[in-house]
């Protein structure tokens, strides 16, 4: 199923590269634009999300305080803040949304009917049923899914193939997350057909992500893996500082963990996401309709090590593994 679901967004993807070209011969820009930022998280933990999106701008023509203007809203890790905050740019009447995560999409999306969106860094957007189609989203929303549920299994093969004495894993993961059911499905899958018994832990808030932390020491696990969602993508700074005080060794979705002191990731890289929605906005602000702009699957996908991590924790890898690491921050 989930491989399907892969050649499917792989098929829309063939002929992307070539639109925006087409799409900017199409209306001259002649007025100042205004984008509506809607994210989950805070300035600090989107900034590489953030960077992103405006160095895609800037590669198209449009400089911030210049020739377009940003209405920033920030969640700051509080999920129940994004109606609000979706609202406000609706008041606002920006010209488009520029919309993080799916709960970020998902608050927009109910927020208005009128205004375009573009999601970035989001799930299945059909599973979600804020689209019709990935081919013809339909309505005022369209965006660039940064999920993968089938990479977990990679994660866990790589924990295994570089600790292969580690037999338990602890896994972390926010069970009301649509993106963490499909992985915990896929990770239990892989465990239990390799012999990792694991452990799961689930947190939804700040406070329960702290306390659920200081308690993964006591299964005993050999590596720690965490699902990827917004809320832990948000909060990846204390995940990663527990699991370097626990010595715990550990791999991740998206490398911003790794940026921020993680040991490995794999997986999408979600800054590409919002970098390559500058072009659905550009494209958009030049008359074009969300409805007809397809969903669009991930690109590139990452492996980053983080050595000095490794070597604080008294791990060293084989030269075998690091070669085949598309970077290695040391």
């Amino acid at each position: 199923m989930i491989g399907m679901r892969r050649r499917r967004f792989i098929a829309l993807c063939g002929g992307a590269a070539a639109w925006p070209l087409v799409a900017r011969a199409q209306q001259p820009m002649t007025k100042l634009s205004r984008i509506g930022w809607l994210v989950t998280g805070s300035p600090a933990s989107y900034r590489y999300s953030l960077a992103a999106f405006l160095d895609g701008l800037k590669a198209l023509g449009y400089v911030e305080g210049g020739n377009i203007g940003i209405e920033y809203r920030w969640a700051e890790g509080d999920v129940a803040r994004l109606p609000k905050l979706a609202n406000e740019l609706v008041e606002q009447k920006v010209d488009i949304i520029l919309a993080g995560g799916s709960p970020g999409a998902e608050a927009a999306k109910q927020a208005t009917s009128l205004i375009p969106i573009v999601a970035a860094g989001v799930g299945d957007l059909v599973e979600l049923r804020l689209v019709t189609s990935l081919a013809r989203p339909g309505g005022n929303l369209t965006g660039f899914v940064a999920n993968a549920p089938e990479t977990v299994a990679k994660r866990l093969q790589i924990m295994k193939e570089i600790m292969p004495q580690a037999k338990r894993a602890a896994v972390l993961w926010n069970s009301i997350s649509s993106n963490a059911k499909l992985e915990w499905a896929t990770a239990k899958e892989f465990a239990a057909a390799n012999g990792i018994v694991v452990a799961l832990y689930d947190a939804r808030g700040i406070d329960e992500l702290s306390n659920v932390l200081a308690t993964v020491p006591q299964s005993d696990p050999g590596f720690l893996v965490v699902l990827n969602d917004p809320f832990m993508f948000t909060y990846r700074k204390v995940i990663v500082d527990a699991a370097t005080r626990f010595r715990l060794p550990s791999i991740y979705g998206f490398r911003e963990f790794v940026d921020d002191g993680g040991m490995i990731s794999y997986g999408v890289s979600i800054s590409d996401t919002y970098r390559r929605a500058a072009s659905y906005v550009d494209r958009i602000l030049r008359g074009e309709k969300p409805a007809n702009l397809p969903v669009q699957l991930p690109t590139r996908f990452e492996l980053v090590v983080n050595l000095k991590t490794a070597k604080a924790l008294g791990y060293a890898f084989p030269d075998s593994f690091l070669v085949r690491a598309d970077e290695v921050i040391e």
